[in-house]
């Protein structure tokens, strides 16, 4: 049987979108360390463009936000601080981003995080079709209309990407 049509248990996410009467698929991949957007866009056969990732970042008073970005493009980090507005902005250490979101680095998803947080979306994002995002454990990925982002976690459209 393969591992793509795998059902997944249960995670905070697919309980928060289930509850807010959100349509997904699911995408179940092998996860490998450090793989990123790459590996699962390669075992899932996405466009790695269309594969969202969920950054847990933090400003200059350590308050912690969510950036979604193109799984392909990094953050400018100066171009975000400038928009959304902050002196400066950071990623999380792992330990810290886990501890705010209740995911493992590698799982995190932008929906039904233990702490409430800003969610930033990058707004070429939200000109595709479907995306897949992460859905609240390493190795799967849940595929959704990217005007979820800004319908149900009130995202902000801000312009930070760097293509890699």
């Amino acid at each position: 049987m393969s591992k793509k049509s795998t059902h997944v248990s249960e995670t905070p996410a697919t309980q928060f979108l289930r509850g807010h009467g959100i349509a997904f698929t699911e995408h179940v991949y092998d996860y490998v360390e450090h793989g990123g957007t790459a590996e699962s866009s390669k075992q899932l056969g996405f466009d790695e463009h269309a594969v969202v990732k969920t950054l847990v970042m933090q400003d200059e008073r350590a308050d912690p936000l969510i950036v979604l970005m193109h799984g392909d493009c990094t953050v400018s980090l100066k171009a975000l601080a400038r928009q959304i507005p902050c002196k400066k902005v950071e990623p999380c250490k792992p330990e810290v981003a886990q501890r705010h979101s209740g995911y493992m680095v590698g799982g995190t998803s932008p929906f039904g995080t233990r702490k409430a947080m800003p969610v930033f979306v990058e707004g070429t994002i939200l000109g595709l079709p479907k995306i897949l995002i992460n859905g609240g454990r390493r190795g799967y990925l849940v595929g959704l209309e990217p005007r979820v982002l800004t319908e149900l976690l009130g995202a902000a459209v801000v312009e930070c990407a760097n293509a890699e």
